[in-house]
């Protein structure tokens, strides 16, 4: 006999494996970053069913405190776009927003941000502030947490693991050197 899914439940399904499917892609993104050497943190932003922008760190690349992934991806989506407003699409992120990645988000009128890990020391999406869903602003985004959490917290602690391993191997051969 087979089993009947609730109507409201598979259409949550199939939003979370089309969720899931953009994430991979921002995952992608961070992946870049980090074989960059930039902090591992991915964007991509979807209109009608298409990914229309994509970014990821760059922080130290353009040595810039403005290229961050989330940033960079607007930018390329209102070029695209030809308007400042990208009230029907959303954005994939790594990461959750910092405040100045999540005001830029409520400038741009993005309706919805999924958002793969928090970020307890400069998230402003729930963890410190939630300015994506204030409602003194005149723009708030609906926000979807935790799709693929652990891939994208792994991607993280992989990186800054590995810095402090690097960091740690040159003390000890500048040590080595001194002595």
């Amino acid at each position: 006999m087979e089993r009947q899914i609730p109507e409201g439940q598979q259409e949550k399904n199939e939003k979370r494996l089309c969720d899931e499917k953009y994430m991979a892609e921002a995952i992608r993104q961070a992946k870049k970053a980090s074989a960059a050497g930039e902090v591992p943190i991915g964007c991509v932003i979807v209109k009608d069913g298409r990914i229309i922008a994509r970014g990821y760190n760059k922080r130290n690349m353009q040595g810039s405190t403005l290229a961050h992934a989330e940033l960079l991806a607007i930018g390329k989506a209102s070029r695209k776009l030809g308007d400042w407003r990208l009230e029907e699409c959303t954005m994939y992120i790594t990461l959750e927003p910092c405040p100045m990645c999540a005001g830029a988000i409520v400038q741009a009128r993005i309706p919805k941000v999924v958002i793969g890990a928090m970020n307890a020391k400069a998230g402003c999406a729930g963890s410190i502030l939630n300015l994506l869903e204030e409602k003194r602003f005149n723009h708030q985004a609906e926000v979807v947490r935790g799709v693929r959490e652990e891939e994208c917290s792994l991607l993280l602690k992989d990186f800054f693991k590995s810095l402090r391993n690097l960091r740690k191997s040159e003390r000890n051969f500048l040590d080595t050197k001194e002595n």
